[in-house]
């Protein structure tokens, strides 16, 4: 009995290709599919950067990059800034770039929208903050723009402490009656602002670092507009209600 290689011997003395019984024709096929340039290639070449790919999933995960946070990530994006924006483009985002804060963060294009109630996007949800978040919003803006003037624009270790807090907000807010119930006001507003990434939590010595990105979350118009609200309120001797909503959106 002639055996495989005796076969192909003799395949090859005739001139006619013998293919070997035991491989099946699905196989062969494959293979011919993946030689005659019609299949898939390989695309690992083809795939954005490792580097890029990483620092826009951080984008979009938390919605800003910062440099004094995740310096690798900050470099990548800022290296490779028209990569990262083409990808955002097609999701109607776009990469705003603070380089003197070290900030990159993720901005919503919104050509040809004039009214806010028009607001529309399918991944990015608008969160109206009330009135007690968008005073300490205001507050903390105005200390970190001082603390900007007075150790140069960059820096970043804004810090506020609670203490600091508790009387601005009882200007405008009255007073609760007890120091607990006024302390307990203030860390709980800051942790709120904590999730939209404006404040740090609150340390060991109970003061919360302000966050750069705040300058460019907070309108000033609407918060100049929200503290003139307020004091008209007091002059008039009007309550203000907490559950009363401002103008001041964060995106």
């Amino acid at each position: 009995m002639a055996g495989v290689f005796d076969r192909i011997a003799g395949a090859a003395n005739t001139g006619e290709p013998e293919l070997d019984d035991e491989v099946p024709l699905s196989e062969v096929d494959a293979d011919e599919s993946c030689t005659d340039g019609s299949g898939p290639e390989p695309t690992e070449e083809r795939r954005t950067a490792q580097k890029v790919r990483e620092a826009v999933q951080e984008l979009l995960k938390y919605g800003l990059l910062e440099e004094s946070q995740k310096p690798n990530l900050y470099r990548s994006a800022l290296a490779h800034a028209e990569e990262v924006a083409s990808i955002l483009e097609p999701l109607d985002l776009a990469m705003g770039i603070d380089d003197v804060r070290g900030l990159i963060f993720v901005t919503v294009r919104q050509a040809g929208v004039d009214e806010e109630d028009d607001w529309s996007h399918p991944l990015v949800r608008r969160q109206r903050l009330n009135l007690e978040q968008s005073l300490l919003v205001a507050i903390l803006r105005q200390h970190f723009i001082v603390y900007e003037q007075e150790s140069g624009t960059g820096a970043s270790l804004a810090q506020v402490a609670v203490d600091e807090l508790i009387p601005q907000l009882q200007v405008y807010l009255g007073e609760l009656g007890s120091e607990a119930r006024e302390r307990n006001r203030v860390i709980t507003l800051l942790d709120q602002l904590r999730g939209h990434g404006l404040v740090s939590a609150p340390d060991a010595h109970d003061r919360a670092v302000i966050r750069p990105i705040i300058t460019h979350l907070a309108n000033p118009e609407n918060l100049q507009a929200l503290v003139a609200w307020l004091r008209a309120h007091l002059e008039t001797g009007a309550t203000p209600s907490s559950e009363s909503k401002c103008e001041d959106d964060q995106a």
